[in-house]
């Protein structure tokens, strides 16, 4: 993909989170429980809701796509990672690079915006709540899912491609842990202008949309909140609405500092450290965000694993 007069290199070496030895093993230990309880976080929310019927419902619709966003997000940044810690060299195919920044891309995307739809979701489900079944129908719920799907994957082949098409003829070192936009732009021979022109105006577009969208949303709510009568009624709004709220504010203030910024205001070691954050720590707070202050997530994890014990017991008998 890059200029033919262009003599590309082959293969990148990530440099990886750190290059004190003494600290690799414990940080490898560290980051793979924190990715296990991701992975076991995020698929047995998805498995309580599939499996729970008074689950179905639009809200836990959109949550269980973010938690396969959240799976799938976590899985393209924290194996490789987890590599940099083990091995002297974390080498990675011009390729592969190229594969795991488009899906790192797609993913992001697609979680800054599938919160603004969540965002949506809960303002229908508050201020109409007699009309929430037929305003939030199936057909609607889908679109709100593939549309934000659709657009990322179509942002994240257009940056790819720009990124890639740039010409990387000298050192192969990213300073990452794993294949990001910023860090690739500092090894490139190319002008570099029109590739950041584009990363601050679609970054901006996406997420200064996505924030808008949840801004409105929240001042209509807050709005249908405050005109409630019942103190309990308001207790439970702010519940419900509560879990989101902080999972929006984390993840877009974090993408907010790494990508509304110019290239010259970055430290790419204060990057790492935002990156780790927004990576691998906010995929492993969602499923506990969204589930330990959800009653009805609760109750329906309870009764899977109940329902699995007793299971076992009748067999046991049977035999």
């Amino acid at each position: 993909m890059a200029p033919a007069n262009c003599t590309q290199t082959a293969e990148f070496i990530l440099a990886g989170l750190t290059d004190r030895q003494e600290l690799k093993m414990p940080l490898f230990v560290v980051f793979l429980c924190v990715y296990l309880l991701t992975v076991g976080g995020n698929l047995g929310l998805i498995l309580v809701i599939r499996t729970d019927a008074r689950l179905h419902t639009p809200m836990y619709f959109f949550l269980s796509n973010l938690a396969f966003v959240d799976f799938c997000y976590t899985s393209v940044i924290t194996p490789k990672m987890l590599g940099s810690f083990l091995y002297k060299h974390n080498v990675v195919s011009f390729n592969a690079c190229a594969v795991q920044l488009g899906c790192f891309l797609t993913f992001m995307v697609s979680e800054c915006l599938l919160l603004a739809s969540m965002a949506y979701d809960r303002y229908v489900a508050i201020c109409s709540p007699l009309l929430y079944t037929v305003r939030m129908s199936p057909g609607l719920c889908i679109q709100l899912v593939a549309a934000p799907y659709g657009y990322s994957f179509l942002v994240a082949l257009f940056h790819t491609t720009l990124t890639f098409r740039l010409c990387y003829c000298q050192a192969n070192v990213i300073n990452h842990f794993y294949c990001d936009d910023m860090p690739l732009l500092r090894l490139t021979c190319s002008d570099t202008r029109s590739k950041q022109l584009w990363v601050l105006t679609c970054a901006g577009i996406t997420f200064v949309s996505s924030v808008l969208i949840v801004l409105v949303s929240y001042v209509f709510i807050g709005s249908a909140i405050l005109r409630m009568r019942s103190a309990e009624g308001r207790r439970k709004a702010f519940s419900t609405c509560g879990s989101h709220v902080v999972a929006v504010t984390i993840f877009h203030r974090t993408l907010i500092f790494m990508y509304l910024q110019p290239s010259s205001s970055h430290s790419l070691d204060t990057d790492k450290m935002a990156s780790v954050f927004y990576t691998v720590i906010i995929p492993m707070l969602n499923p506990l965000i969204y589930s330990l202050r959800n009653k009805d997530v609760k109750d329906a994890a309870r009764k899977a694993v109940l329902g699995r014990r007793q299971a076992a017991v009748f067999v046991k008998r049977r035999q």
